[in-house]
């Protein structure tokens, strides 16, 4: 149910295009979980696995890329630099698809991203030398990171309150399923008795296009976000989903539904400016953002350093010649780990679940550095497996963060950000880092050399765990309007935080 009123003021054509009274949110959040959620989780969280498959063979086949004759003739340095290259672009694909999926919609941006990775990944099988191999990578990262943006808005705007915190953090877990599926993939490409090691690595990047074309032709069933549609002038559009949604749920659930009197007036805008957008995340939300800083920071460098050189690490100082089935195993304990732990992100809560999987990780991390040199490749996999079964929730915990503690017209700008901010910081110099100690290890044969960056990554994890214990949102259960009310929404005097009125954030308990 909407109501809508006329805007006034010079400015209505401009930005204020209306006001609508509407019950949307509350409807999409009493829904009971059905078939039709399924549909959504498959359409838009199953990209994960394709980010997963493409890390994981970058860093299973560093040796295949290494030979001049059938790979690209690539050093260490070079191979950690492909993840940096990977990375960057992520960052800044993250940061521009976010913006137009604020402006443009979830939609049109989750189809748009998904096709540039796929024609990227196409180019990246085509490479001829470094330089080509680089740009690929680079491509490739940008339509990852306009993923990030897209889908965990689309997510959690579509996905009932109760749900989000498992769905979210299972489906950012989905990540390691492909990474598992990356390494199996690997063992049979680098067998030089099954397959032509000049073809092995590049038909493992060929199959991810293929299957980024299945879940382009599942998206296209997926609708546009109600809630981003209702708050750009397109209320009529968005309760015709809302209705076809309930329609359908209710056929699937054999539920009658409950009815809901829950409203909220949102003044309509076709878009919400940059400078609205910066004070929303610097002024009105300070704590928020050193939350989710923290955490991108903490699990980007973590993740990027440890698993983009996991391969080589193996290869380089433990004489491992096929690394997939050990890095089958360790993706295998992430993906348990987000999906085992996910249910209590809802029922323990937000805080103490973020708080205790980085902490406990990092000090995991730090504690394998100090024994670095007394590790096999069979213990170090092993002390890996433990420690990211608990980072892998807390690290697709940081992306849920991220997409409900701010206001809807800034939830995917939200989310690149910091995702490009964070995996900046940590993500780029991380892959540097390890590759520039891997090669200075393997000049005198010591492992012990990669220990700093276990003890780096460590720290941040644990500071992140700190910060998130002490200023962290207990977001559990609650409609992402009660979080963090939209920018347009009107308070009962009629102002509101897009306009002269004010919104306080709200102090952590």
């Amino acid at each position: 149910m909407a109501t809508s009123g006329g805007g006034t003021g010079r400015d209505v054509a401009a930005a204020e295009i209306g006001r609508i009274t509407t019950d949307i949110p509350a409807r999409l959040d009493r829904l009971p979980w059905a078939r039709w959620h399924w549909l959504v989780v498959i359409g838009l969280g199953t990209v994960w696995i394709l980010d997963g498959l493409e890390v994981t063979i970058v860093g299973s086949m560093s040796e295949a890329l290494k030979p001049d004759d059938t790979g690209l003739g690539m050093s260490s340095f070079q191979v950690g630099f492909a993840g940096a290259a990977y990375v960057a672009g992520a960052c800044i694909g993250a940061l521009f698809f976010g913006q137009l999926t604020d402006r443009l919609g979830r939609k049109k941006l989750f189809m748009v991203s998904l096709g540039v990775y796929t024609v990227a990944t196409v180019l990246t099988a085509f490479s001829m030398n470094p330089a080509w191999y680089f740009a690929a990578r680079f491509l490739t990262g940008t339509g990852i990171g306009g993923e990030y943006a897209a889908i965990n808005s689309a997510i959690d705007e579509l996905i009932p309150a109760k749900y989000r915190g498992r769905v979210d953090v299972a489906i950012n877990g989905s990540f390691w399923l492909g990474a598992v599926a990356g390494s199996l993939l690997t063992i049979p490409l680098l067998d030089p008795t099954v397959i032509d090691q000049a073809w092995g690595w590049r038909l493992a990047f060929g199959l991810g296009a293929v299957l980024a074309l299945g879940i382009l032709i599942v998206r296209r069933h997926v609708p546009e976000s109600p809630r981003w549609l209702f708050i750009h002038g397109r209320e009529d559009e968005a309760e015709q989903i809302v209705r076809d949604i309930e329609r359908t749920v209710a056929d699937e659930s054999h539920e009658e539904l409950s009815q809901t009197h829950d409203t909220i007036t949102v003044r309509q805008r076709r878009s919400i400016g940059i400078v609205l957008i910066a004070k929303t995340v610097f002024t009105l939300y300070p704590r928020r953002t050193i939350v989710c800083f923290s955490l991108f920071v903490g699990q980007a460098f973590l993740y990027n350093a440890f698993f983009f050189t996991y391969g080589d690490t193996l290869s380089t100082f433990l004489d491992v010649k096929q690394t997939g089935w050990y890095l089958a195993i360790f993706a295998a304990s992430n993906f348990i780990g987000a999906l085992v732990l996910s249910p209590l992100f809802d029922s323990l809560g937000r805080r103490k679940m973020i708080a205790g999987t980085y902490i406990v990780s990092g000090l995991l991390l730090a504690f394998t550095g100090i024994i670095l040199g007394d590790l096999s490749a069979t213990t170090l996999t092993l002390m890996g497996a433990i420690i990211f079964f608990l980072a892998s929730a807390g690290a697709s915990a940081a992306y849920l963060t991220a997409s409900e503690v701010f206001p809807m017209e800034t939830r995917a700008l939200c989310i690149a950000f910091f995702y490009a901010i964070g995996t900046a910081a940590g993500g780029i110099s991380g892959p540097l880092l390890f590759g520039w100690l891997v090669d200075r290890g393997a000049s005198s044969g010591d492992i012990t050399a990669i220990a700093v960056g276990y003890f780096i990554g460590a720290a941040l994890m644990i500071g992140g765990g700190i910060v998130q214990a002490f200023l962290g949102v207990d977001a559990e259960g609650k409609s992402l309007e009660s979080i963090a009310q939209p920018l347009t929404a009107e308070d009962a005097d009629g102002s509101g935080p897009g306009g002269g009125g004010s919104q306080k954030e709200p102090v952590p308990v």
